[in-house]
């Protein structure tokens, strides 16, 4: 027996029923805002490509995390710029480094925000590419070495934990690299520090605009053959059972609008803290189209986000975190 459309009606008709009776919350809790930081002082360059989000320098991205800490948003995550790149991408795990640099400086002035590092090669490598790059000159063709990047990974992952990091975030996906950084973060005294894995990652034309404001365009090729191929959805629950077995803590899909299908199979199979990347691409494109009156923003970027925590994500990494706490407060 059906339920009585003029019962489905009577708990329609004012908002407090409505929100008596609504399944999907989304909340402030669920938020984790993704900031830029580069060298320098005084900096908070706007991203053009995403309207509201700036490359900032230290002392500016501190200034934004303790806004952000005061909207009650859980986490961030760190993204850095540096002011030199090298084949090795050497400024991932120097002491140096410019995200060593900002959670040391951020874990001085905001101590109740969680502060998680994205861990990759691409921001920090001359060619672009998320791990060490080995070319035939004879042939011109390029191949990421897995094992070798599995050890900067490590050194990355551990670097950031010694300055302060409470969650490490490995997003290039190299074959075995969480179950690597879970041992170089154990052998290193850091048995309790969760790792964050970008588990079903896709290559995706979503991306655009995040690689204007990380700068890591490669230099050459694609990463189509170490991100997942868009059509497929089984090689994503293997991926993901793959970083659990190793020791994930929390695995992510990225992007997520076009995915949100892949998260409520993989939370559906794993029950496992799930967490999605609202990217760069899926926001510009709203932002564009609010610009142009053609849409309302906050009515649409909250309905965004309520379709991903409905899907099936515990947390959402999205760069309205800091709009969405202040219309979630104000609702």
């Amino acid at each position: 027996m059906g339920f009585p459309e003029h019962r489905l009606r009577r708990l329609r008709k004012n908002e407090n029923m409505r929100r008596m009776v609504r399944e999907t919350h989304l909340s402030i809790d669920n938020l984790i805002m993704p900031l830029f930081v580069r060298p320098g002082k005084g900096i908070k360059q706007p991203i053009p490509s995403m309207p509201g989000n700036y490359q900032m320098s230290v002392d500016k991205l501190v200034e934004e995390v303790k806004i952000l800490e005061g909207l009650g948003i859980p986490g961030i995550i760190l993204f850095g710029i540096p002011d030199k790149k090298d084949e090795m991408g050497s400024d991932a795990y120097s002491e140096e480094g410019i995200i060593q640099k900002a959670i040391i400086a951020i874990k001085k002035e905001a101590q109740n925000i969680l502060v998680i590092t994205d861990v990759c090669m691409c921001e920090y490598t001359s060619h672009g590419h998320c791990g060490f790059v080995r070319r035939d000159e004879k042939t011109g063709h390029f191949d990421v070495d897995n094992d070798m990047t599995l050890e900067l990974l490590v050194k990355e992952s551990v670097s950031h934990v010694k300055a302060g990091a409470d969650i490490v975030a490995p997003s290039d996906m190299m074959d075995g690299r969480v179950g690597a950084i879970r041992d170089g973060l154990d052998e290193n005294g850091f048995e309790h520090i969760p790792i964050m894995a970008y588990s079903a990652k896709y290559s995706s034309g979503f991306y655009g605009p995040f690689r204007e404001a990380a700068e890591s365009t490669p230099g050459f090729g694609d990463r189509s053959s170490y991100q997942m191929d868009p059509h497929n959805a089984n090689e994503a629950l293997r991926e993901v059972a793959l970083d659990i077995e190793e020791g994930a803590d929390i695995v992510m899909v990225k992007p997520a609008l076009a995915y949100l299908d892949i998260i409520r199979m993989i939370k559906d199979k794993f029950n496992y803290p799930v967490a999605a990347y609202n990217v760069s691409g899926e926001f510009s494109v709203v932002k564009a189209a609010a610009e142009k009156g053609w849409i309302d923003e906050k009515r649409v970027a909250l309905e965004i986000l309520t379709g991903i925590k409905r899907a099936g994500a515990d947390m959402i990494l999205t760069y309205w975190a800091k709009d969405a706490a202040q219309w979630l407060k104000n609702k």
